[in-house]
């Protein structure tokens, strides 16, 4: 109903154009007008009547019913009842108000017997007296607002109250949205970064409120995480070099700034001294500032939590120089060191190639560890089980992940020769693993990574297993290290025939931890036949099939042990 009367009724009788009833009105009308809500002033076109009780009756009665000849017949004749009505009251020519207009059809309406319609109409114009008695509130409401002199923000910035700078707060902003799709958009950011603010905020958190309102949008739009990263440099810079600088001036900030930060590195003790044989000036000058614009907010951040040199928790390090140290340190052995230091930095900058992470944190530091891994066999005794563990402790501290084969490590109720009890076997070692890995985690820059290996032949396999389950004696139970279980080729083959497995103890059995092929199943179907004549005491037999289900069960429980 309001869908179809809203065109006309709000307009009645303020436009021309040929329409039912037309021909039996007084042609001359010139000397009448409509007086319009807005004031406006408009000819008085008659037809336009015709048009709304047309669309009246079409919106209650519904097209079929509008469009009869009867229907037809009485918008004529109600059009002809209104106009002469109005023209009696100005018989001499004048102006009409709009709402005059509409009084006088709908008083047409309940004269005419229509009282449906009549209803319907009336409910309508109330309806959009309020809505327009609202948004004239809403107007007014708004004009005082704007004309309200709102509160100036202040910020304090070294100790002093400043007022707010909101328009180069937007140019910040609005230059990291800089060369993104066009749907990239500062407002949303500026909005969200002002709504978060108050009077006094610290400067610092004037610069993250804007990373973060900025983060927020990434779930809308992905290129948002360039922004946020672009608004984070922005403060990684100002940490580091102690002032703002525009991303045009960048370059020359690096060149200035590189000799410097090399010679700091070396005075805090973090940075080889031998860095200070290259050329600072040309490494500087080789530095291309555009490339930080590369970086996306993930990447960046986690460079500035745990890659970039700090003194006292304060950075010394921005993303070019973070990688022009790394490409001096691998260059240091190298003829032309300055060449190759440059060469190795073009492709760590432009993301062609990426170090791993012990590469990343310590090359060209005082303790140049690069490795990535270091895999360990741990003896069958207690000085080499614990001196694999403060092996693995120490590896840790710079940043190495760890692979420890167990295997040869006796199993539970094996016999002690030195004491004449009996061993507890493997896994109560591995949660001192475990914990060790948490203890010295990486420097304290990331967890620390170790993966625990066993045969499937060991005699502990079931225990070892479960180490990643959630239930059960947390004794028992490393949750913060991998596992993996070395499979023989073998196993597979008595699953496969649905055959028995025979578990052992590796102080019974030395040399199948070395053996592989056909000659560990040579000698594993020896010790089997051992077992059965009673030569060894320590064994455990299943199904093949049901431990494999086991490791199976465990594997999509625990996504441990993995399979190797």
């Amino acid at each position: 109903m309001q869908h179809a009367m809203n065109s006309s009724h709000t307009d009645l009788a303020t436009h021309g154009a040929p329409t039912p009833g037309a021909s039996s009105v007084p042609a001359v009308l010139d000397q009448y007008q409509i007086i319009r809500r807005s004031g406006d002033v408009v000819p008085f076109a008659p037809q336009k009547i015709a048009i709304a009780l047309t669309k009246a009756f079409l919106a209650v009665r519904g097209p079929q019913g509008a469009a009869s000849v009867s229907i037809r017949e009485t918008v004529e004749a109600l059009t002809n009842g209104v106009v002469r009505a109005l023209l009696r009251s100005r018989p001499e020519g004048g102006t009409f108000h709009i709402e005059d207009v509409q009084d006088h059809v709908e008083l047409a309406l309940m004269r005419g017997g229509h009282q449906d319609v009549a209803r319907a109409y009336v409910l309508y114009r109330e309806a959009r007296n309020q809505e327009r008695a609202a948004a004239k509130k809403k107007a007014a409401e708004d004009a005082a607002a704007a004309a309200t002199p709102k509160p100036s923000l202040h910020v304090t910035d070294h100790g002093q109250r400043i007022p707010l700078d909101q328009a180069r707060l937007e140019a910040l902003i609005t230059a990291a949205c800089h060369d993104l799709n066009a749907d990239i958009s500062p407002a949303p950011i500026v909005a969200e970064t002002l709504r978060n603010l108050y009077d006094g905020v610290p400067l610092a958190e004037v610069y993250k409120a804007a990373i973060l309102a900025a983060r927020t949008l990434i779930e809308r739009d992905p290129d948002y995480t360039y922004v946020t990263a672009r608004l984070l440099l922005h403060t990684i810079v100002r940490e580091v070099l102690g002032r703002d600088v525009q991303p045009a001036d960048m370059d020359a900030a690096y060149a200035d700034y590189f000799p410097g930060f090399i010679q700091k590195g070396v005075d805090n003790e973090l940075l080889n001294p031998e860095l200070l044989k290259f050329d600072l000036p040309r490494l500087g000058a080789a530095l291309k500032a555009e490339r930080d614009q590369q970086f996306d907010y993930l990447g960046l951040q986690t460079l500035y939590d745990r890659y970039f040199l700090h003194v006292r928790k304060t950075r010394i390090e921005l993303p070019q120089s973070f990688f022009m140290r790394v490409a001096m340190g691998l260059a240091l052995n190298e003829d032309d060191r300055n060449a190759r230091a440059i060469e190795f930095y073009e492709l760590l900058s432009s993301f062609d190639f990426m170090s791993s992470t012990p590469t990343l944190f310590n090359s060209g530091t005082q303790r140049s560890q690069l490795s990535s891994c270091y895999l360990t066999t741990v003896a069958d005794d207690l000085g080499g089980i614990y001196d694999a563990i403060k092996e693995n402790a120490l590896l840790s501290k710079f940043a190495g992940g760890l692979g420890n084969d167990w295997t040869p490590v006796r199993a539970l109720g094996a016999r002690i020769k030195g004491t004449n009890g009996e061993s507890q076997g493997v896994v109560p070692f591995l949660k001192v693993v475990n914990d060790t890995a948490v203890a010295v985690n990486q420097g304290g820059k990331r967890k620390g990574a170790v993966c625990t290996y066993l045969e499937t032949w060991h005699l502990d396999i079931e225990e070892f297993v479960e180490l990643r389950k959630n239930t059960g004696d947390d004794r028992r139970r490393t949750h913060d290290m991998n596992t993996a279980n070395w499979i023989p080729d073998l196993f597979m083959q008595r699953v496969m025939d649905k055959g028995q497995w025979t578990l052992f103890s590796p102080s019974d059995v030395p040399d199948l931890h070395d053996l592989y092929g056909q000659a560990f199943a040579k000698a594993y179907t020896a010790y089997e036949a051992q077992a059965d004549a009673g030569e060894l005491k320590l064994f455990k037999r299943v199904p093949a099939v049901d431990l494999w289900r086991k490791m199976l069960s465990m594997l999509f429980e625990t996504g441990h042990p993995w399979i190797t």
